[in-house]
C-alpha cells in the first residue's frame, strides 16, 4: 500500500502552530527534567522541532541521527545514513522527532538510544507506544503538512529539485 493511499485527511501545521507546540512540548520536558545534557535530532523532521526545544530548554550539545523511511509517495525501505556517536549515551540524552507516525523509523531510533527520552510533537497510535512525551496525537490516516512542505494554500508542494520531474 503506498502512503498516500493510507491518509484520507490532512492536518496542516502553520509556522506559529510548530513553534507553539514545540514550545508546549518544551514545557512538559522541562517537568521531566531539568538538566537534559544533549539533544539527538531525528532529520529532516525533527530538525525545526530539535531547534526550537534547544533554545528553550539551552541545550547546547545538539546532534543528529538521519534516517531515511517515506514520502509523500512511497513508504520504503528504512536507510540509517547518519549516527551519532553513542558514547556516553544515558537518561539525559533527548532525542527529538516532528512526528511518530507508523513507528518504523522511532523504532530504529529508539533501539539506538534506548536509554534515551523520546519527544515528538506530534504522535499517531501506531507510533505512540514508542515515544516517552508528546503535545498533540492525530489519527493514524492523517497526513501532517508541515510549513516546511507546504506553500500558502497548505497544498503539499515537492521540494525543488524534484519539480518538473514526472511523477
Amino acid at each position: 500500500m503506498s502512503t498516500a493511499s493510507r491518509y484520507n485527511k490532512n492536518y496542516p501545521v502553520s509556522w506559529e502552530q510548530i513553534q507553539r507546540d514545540c514550545r508546549a512540548l518544551a514545557w512538559k520536558l522541562l517537568d521531566v527534567r531539568k538538566d537534559w545534557t544533549r539533544l539527538i535530532a531525528v532529520a529532516r523532521g525533527g530538525l525545526v522541532p530539535a531547534a526550537i526545544i534547544a533554545r528553550e530548554l539551552d541545550i547546547h550539545h545538539v546532534d543528529t541521527v538521519c534516517v531515511s523511511s517515506y514520502t509523500i509517495r512511497d513508504q520504503g525501505m528504512m536507510n540509517i545514513l547518519k549516527r551519532p556517536d553513542l558514547e556516553g549515551a544515558d537518561d539525559t540524552w533527548l532525542i527529538v522527532d516532528d512526528l511518530v507516525d507508523t513507528g518504523k523509523t522511532a523504532k530504529i531510533v529508539r533501539d539506538m538510544f534506548q536509554v534515551a527520552h523520546f519527544a515528538t510533537v506530534y504522535a499517531k497510535p501506531e507510533g505512540r507506544p514508542l515515544v516517552d512525551t508528546f503535545v498533540t496525537e492525530v489519527s493514524q490516516d492523517t497526513w501532517v503538512l508541515f510549513p516546511w512542505d507546504t506553500a500558502p494554500t497548505t497544498a503539499f508542494v515537492p521540494p525543488i529539485i524534484d519539480m518538473g520531474k514526472e511523477s
